[in-house]
């Protein structure tokens, strides 16, 4: 008799604009279940390797394009994971502007949480999804976000912060990461704030691992 094979992972994809509060929803969900079956990829840890540029055509690559990213290994390693494959996730340092040497075994859950700002522009990566969330927050309220956390936690100045968003954040976002919201299952006002959409998607993950005997 041949053994049943287990139900491939839920994907579940969390994107939205620069500091719009889809890192406080994916890490919201994940905080809830700490302790069982659920893993979070970020879309951030696939930079492309740039090892063999000069820091300063680092600092002019625009990290809000498709192109910077090595998406055909994020799709690798979700495919990996949907397997039940587990993969060396890269590590990427925003001080360096580059890829960290070093790696992160993750091993495969029952829940992906995928997160980051261009999941949706990839009808590639889209297929691999099971429920597509786009947190949605004002411009002005994110644009101070991101000011507030690359100057404290990246190492950035106000005017390399306040530069980058005028010349490619914002004008990539409207070209490219605010189209993919047709795409979402769920929209989320104001993110991290919106306890109510967080409670909903708790309680369907909560649901998928009860189904699973999690």
């Amino acid at each position: 008799m041949t053994k049943a094979q287990p139900a491939k992972p839920i994907v579940i994809g969390v994107t939205g604009g620069t500091a719009s509060g889809k890192t406080t929803v994916s890490h919201a969900i994940f905080d809830h279940f700490a302790d069982n079956s659920v893993l979070l990829l970020e879309q951030d840890a696939y930079y492309n390797d740039q090892s063999e540029m000069t820091m300063a055509q680092r600092r002019a690559v625009n990290y809000d394009h498709p192109l910077a990213f090595d998406t055909k290994r994020l799709i690798a390693d979700l495919k990996k994971l949907l397997a039940y494959q587990p993969i060396e996730k890269p590590v990427y340092d925003y001080k360096l502007f580059n890829r960290s040497k070093e790696t992160i075994l993750q091993k495969p859950k029952d829940v992906i949480i995928l997160e980051g700002v261009l999941i949706l522009d990839d009808p590639r990566l889209r297929d691999l999804m099971d429920i597509k969330v786009f947190v949605d927050t004002d411009d002005d309220v994110r644009v101070i976000r991101r000011i507030e956390r690359d100057m404290k936690e990246r190492g950035r100045s106000l005017d390399s912060v306040i530069t980058q968003y005028l010349t490619t954040v914002k004008p990539m976002y409207h070209q490219f990461v605010e189209p993919t919201k047709r795409y979402a299952d769920l929209i989320v006002p104001e993110g991290g704030e919106n306890q109510v959409a967080i409670d909903l998607l708790v309680t369907k993950v909560r649901s998928i691992l009860t189904q699973r005997g999690k």
